[in-house]
């Protein structure tokens, strides 16, 4: 047979290729990771795959027949919650593990040293690019513990609500989380001088104390663009020796938190990428650490799954206010939640949201949800965790970076180039096809569970065992073409003004 079948429960099966008329009960052409109906199934009665709900027969389907955009249609979810109800205990380790890291004077301990050259608005990003673009590899070549100078720009920072908005304080908590991830070994911040983003406002808002490895200035003051540039060359230059003087040390797997992320999905995310990905995370919440799931659209219609999985019931709670907030949000702006998935996870065989969000909440394992947080919020608890966020891609990244992951997997199934900077990106594709054609941009074959070739349990532990390896220096597919340049993307709640 050409088509698995994921649960007893299910009413639909997916091909593994390409079914043709009459081929292993195809009553028509079945695309490569789409669904076909196992059985008769009627007008309104609920399509099962993953023995959950993925939506609702438009009309009649008969067996054989194709599932998708044309006969499966989507309904606002009437979950209702349990509350820690599937709590796993976390498995024992017989061993700890460990990697080569920085450890700050926090006592947080970073896999990567760079230099950030943050911007407070859009009218400095220009001048925060090309004070970083000074820093060619020649000039830094006298510096090799130092990874770089990265400019972390965006596109607001003014015309925006003041202090008390949502999208002035997710700005606030991008910018103080982007400064104080292990990541940074040193941050200059620079601004023009009358944005409604004050760095003075955020140096005092969140305690943070200038000093040799943490300066700002603004165009203003400076007395202009060029002015700005040249000083701002001069501060890190004063800056690379002292940042230079980090020294990579053993540290416990405990100390790393790693942002758990899908993008350009496909029906296989579900089956083999990310159910491999939420076993790295077991391994790794075993050890001590942190994964960090986010993309509050893509869990919607499975956030049902975390809430049994919660600590307690406020945890809980917290992840059912975010996905009210989300209804909400949606509703005001004329959306849907259903605008996920893409044309792309279409195409790949993801015919709704609630299809999607049952094979991306799979990233995050087994194990008790021991927090959910805000957007760009500092992750404080360890184990496994939630982020609010978008479902695109570079906000949702750039919001679990600030929140403090030190590195991020990317699971994909269409394929995807994206990288960040201050901490590496490794992809993981979902299927081999993908993983051959885009081999200079996939770090793990996860293809390998759908052929047989491997189970989740190994793909997971070889993920896991990935992560310490780049945690230790050793650069992913995407770090190594030099991609995180332009992902810095922070989500911009509200009106512009």
């Amino acid at each position: 047979m050409r088509t698995v079948r994921l649960s007893d429960a299910d009413n639909v099966v997916t091909a593994i290729a390409q079914l043709a008329p009459g081929e292993d009960g195809a009553a028509e052409l079945i695309p490569r990771g789409h669904k076909m109906a196992a059985r008769a199934i009627a007008r309104g009665e609920a399509v099962l795959k993953y023995a959950q709900v993925i939506g609702y027969a438009a009309g009649d389907i008969g067996p054989g027949a194709h599932v998708h955009t044309h006969n499966l249609e989507f309904r606002n979810v009437e979950a209702e919650y349990e509350f820690s109800t599937n709590l796993r205990p976390v498995a024992p380790v017989a061993t700890l593990d460990s990697f080569m890291g920085y450890v700050r004077p926090s006592g947080r301990v970073g896999t990567r040293n760079y230099i950030a050259v943050l911007t407070s608005v859009n009218c400095s990003a220009t001048a925060a690019r090309m004070i970083a673009g000074h820093f060619t590899p020649d000039r830094l070549a006298a510096y090799p513990n130092v990874d770089g100078v990265v400019a972390f720009v965006h596109g607001t920072g003014c015309g925006m609500a003041g202090q008390g908005s949502e999208g002035f304080e997710a700005l606030q908590r991008v910018m103080w989380g982007y400064a104080r991830n292990p990541n940074i070994g040193g941050v200059l911040m620079a601004g023009l001088g009358c944005e409604m983003m004050q760095i003075d406002w955020l140096i005092e808002a969140y305690g943070l104390s200038p000093g040799p490895l943490f300066q700002a200035m603004n165009i203003q003051d400076m007395g202009g663009l060029r002015k700005t540039v040249d000083k701002g060359i001069e501060k890190i230059e004063t800056m690379l020796p002292l940042v230079n003087q980090a020294r990579r040390t053993p540290c416990p797997a405990s100390e790393l938190m790693v942002a758990l992320q899908c993008g350009g999905s496909d029906a296989w995310s579900g089956v083999t990428a990310n159910p491999a990905v939420g076993h790295a995370c077991d391994l790794l919440v075993a050890q001590g650490g942190t994964g960090v799931l986010a993309e509050t659209p893509e869990i919607y219609g499975a956030e049902h799954l975390l809430t049994a999985r919660a600590a307690d019931r406020a945890t809980g709670d917290k992840l059912v206010d975010l996905i009210r907030w989300w209804e909400d949000y949606t509703a005001r702006n004329k959306g849907s939640m259903d605008n996920n998935p893409s044309p792309g996870n279409k195409k790949g065989g993801l015919t709704t949201i609630l299809e999607k969000s049952l094979g991306a909440v799979a990233k995050g394992g087994t194990t008790p949800l021991n927090g959910v947080y805000r957007y760009a919020e500092p992750v404080t608890a360890r184990g496994f965790t939630f982020m609010d966020s978008p479902g695109y891609d570079p906000a949702s990244v750039t919001g679990q970076i600030a929140s403090g992951c030190t590195l991020v997997v990317f699971t994909t199934g269409r394929g995807s180039a994206f990288g960040s900077k201050p901490s590496p990106t490794i992809k993981v594709a979902t299927n081999s096809e993908m993983y051959t054609r885009m081999s200079g941009d996939m770090d793990v074959d996860a293809g390998r569970i759908l052929s047989g070739g491997a189970t989740v349990e190994q793909v997971g532990r070889e993920i896991y065992e990935m992560w310490l390896r780049v945690a230790s220096g050793e650069q992913s597919k995407s770090e190594a073409q030099g991609l995180g340049d332009f992902e810095f993307v922070p989500w911009q709640i509200g009106a512009v003004m």
